[in-house]
């Protein structure tokens, strides 16, 4: 096992390189070919939990994104979409289908992979990539039935997503990438940028099996969301990371940021469990920000008080026993 305990210079749109450690990231590169199948081409981008890459399935010459978990994430995740994208429904064309799922081991531990097809970007980093930060409207109402749609496809089928948020909304990558090989994929997009790991106490890095040579930035795969045509506006539903089903087991806490998250999640009573409905609000918040140039609720970082200020601002007062326990209202 590896048990890297080093300090490592910043490397900008990467993840923290001294995650590479024991229960941590599993170290990939370029050209890596996984399960003796999935070819490594470039990287997608990461998460706390893992990290995601472009790579070539050498047996259907297709083009598939690989997530690669670190060694503490749970299987859930896996679990759930295998469960969802196995039910018969139109709407599970927007949940990612699961095309293979695998474990690898390591230096750092077993690390549980997930194949599905390539998403071309997150609605917010399309929104990000724009001057206007807007979609066309015909987009955006598009973008938002699908959405609704999506919705009531996983709640159908009992579970909460539980983390709504534009990050975790992707736009689908159509079929066209798969007619290029690799050499002309990288003529399109670029070759993958390879950027050296230097350790802070100047010591090499290729001692330690646990930690790659090189991190590599995310390929830019998208499009800003002024420039989306209506036939590309196709969605995808990510991240079940934190889904949640009510009948199996109680969930008592909401893991939504806390522009997006319901106010019943600050002011039920305690051990009161969310439901199904602890989606909607996030819901709502989603949908008003596909339609405009910023969020409903202001304030990434701002204190929970002052966001009850703008939901009640927007909604009205609360009901009296949610107005009753809130300590900080203004008087």
């Amino acid at each position: 096992m590896s048990t890297s305990a080093f300090k490592c210079h910043y490397i900008e749109h990467v993840e923290d390189i001294e995650d590479y450690k024991n229960h941590g990231y599993h170290p990939i590169h370029i050209d890596d070919r996984l399960q003796d199948r999935y070819r490594i081409v470039h990287k997608l981008g990461h998460g706390s939990f893992s990290t995601a890459w472009l790579a070539h399935d050498e047996r259907t010459a297709s083009y598939v994104a690989v997530k690669v978990g670190t060694a503490d994430a749970e299987t859930k995740e896996l679990d759930i979409l295998s469960q969802l994208t196995h039910e018969t429904a139109h709407a599970k064309t927007m949940i990612p289908v699961v095309l293979d799922r695998f474990e690898m081991n390591g230096p750092n531990g077993t690390h549980p992979c997930l194949v599905t097809v390539p998403a071309r970007c997150s609605l917010r980093a399309s929104k990000e990539a724009s001057k206007f930060r807007m979609f066309q409207l015909e987009v955006a109402r598009a973008l938002a039935t699908q959405l609704l749609l999506a919705i009531s496809f996983i709640h159908s089928q009992g579970y909460a997503h539980g983390d709504l948020h534009l990050g975790n909304l992707l736009l689908r990558m159509d079929s066209s990438l798969d007619k290029l090989s690799v050499e002309e994929l990288y003529a399109k997009l670029g070759a993958p940028e390879r950027v050296s790991v230097e350790r802070v106490d100047g010591a090499p890095t290729s001692s330690d099996p646990g930690v790659p040579v090189y991190a590599v930035p995310p390929v830019w795969l998208g499009i800003a969301s002024d420039k989306l045509p209506l036939g590309e506006a196709r969605l995808l539903l990510s991240d079940f990371g934190v889904a949640f089903r009510p009948e199996d087991k109680d969930r008592f806490e909401s893991y939504t940021p806390l522009i997006y998250r319901p106010p019943e999640a600050f002011f039920q009573p305690p051990k009161t469990p969310l439901t199904l409905a602890s989606d909607i609000w996030s819901l709502g918040c989603v949908v008003f920000e596909l339609f405009a140039h910023r969020s409903l609720i202001d304030g990434i970082i701002t204190p929970q008080d002052d966001i009850t200020v703008q939901q009640v601002h927007l909604q009205g007062r609360m009901p009296d026993e949610w107005w009753e326990s809130w300590e900080e209202r203004p008087k």
